[in-house]
């Protein structure tokens, strides 16, 4: 699994280093409008070319600026499977081995890997299996991979598995037929409930993300967020998406919130 690991960026103006002078006051202060002092402050700060305006309002009270741990993560194709599905593929009693720890704690790539047999027989070898093991077994693939089995995979949220097309997965002890569960697995974003607070989204929210690369920057729009107390911040975006930006050699990238829209379809 490739991953790009990049930081957001983050401009942040503080005029408290600009000169100041002393401001005598005396009885007069009294008698001046506060219309008027405003006025008078208002053409001091810009003589010293500070721009006033909503981006700088309060900084002195502002607090500190969020600054994100952003993971940007290409999911290659994989399988999360059943116990009953595992036992089938590689004999009774058969457990998912860890072979290397993914990033979002408890999750995990088994050295198991299977054949995915599509329509017409073609197949697409050492497909990597998931850890731990699910109520369902699923086939996440990009369009690339649906294309080369054969497959019409439609876009979906992960556990939205119902109508979709099925496959055969081939492994050493025997097959498991699917008639449901392949899928292009909807891009989103895990996140705790500080980085939600940072962005001000909540679990169920769409967000965009900005990569930035050299000749082809690209947005990705549509990105549900998954709010979970024992999430990582991390972007998972599929293969064929990760090569369209030139995400191995992205610049920077940046989450941004996505208008929720009016409820009619429109953004």
């Amino acid at each position: 699994m490739d991953k790009a690991n990049c930081r957001t960026q983050q401009l942040t103006n503080d005029p408290s280093n600009a000169p100041r002078k002393p401001i005598t006051t005396s009885n007069t202060m009294n008698h001046i409008s506060r219309e008027l002092i405003e006025q008078i402050v208002r053409r001091t700060i810009q003589s010293k070319g500070i721009t006033t305006g909503s981006s700088h309002a309060n900084v002195a009270t502002a607090p500190a600026t969020y600054k994100p741990n952003l993971l940007v993560s290409i999911s290659a194709r994989h399988i999360h499977l059943t116990d009953d599905h595992v036992e089938q593929l590689f004999g009774p009693g058969a457990i998912l081995t860890e072979d290397k720890a993914l990033y979002q704690d408890g999750f995990f790539a088994a050295e198991q890997t299977v054949m995915i047999i599509g329509p017409r027989k073609r197949m697409l070898p050492n497909v990597r299996i998931l850890g731990p093991t699910r109520d369902f077994s699923q086939v996440e693939l990009a369009r690339t991979d649906a294309i080369s089995l054969g497959i019409d995979a439609p876009v979906r949220h992960s556990g939205n598995i119902a109508g979709t097309p099925g496959c055969v997965l081939v492994g050493p002890h025997g097959v498991v037929e699917l008639h449901e569960g392949v899928i292009r697995a909807a891009r989103h974003v895990h996140m705790p409930p500080s980085d939600a607070a940072g962005y001000g989204v909540e679990n169920g929210d769409y967000m965009k993300l900005k990569v930035i690369s050299a000749d082809c920057t690209v947005v990705f729009e549509d990105l549900l967020v998954r709010v979970n107390e024992a999430a990582k911040l991390e972007v998972h975006i599929d293969t064929d998406e990760g090569n369209a930006c030139n995400l191995e050699d992205a610049t920077q990238v940046k989450l941004l919130k996505q208008d929720k829209g009016c409820g009619c379809g429109c953004k």
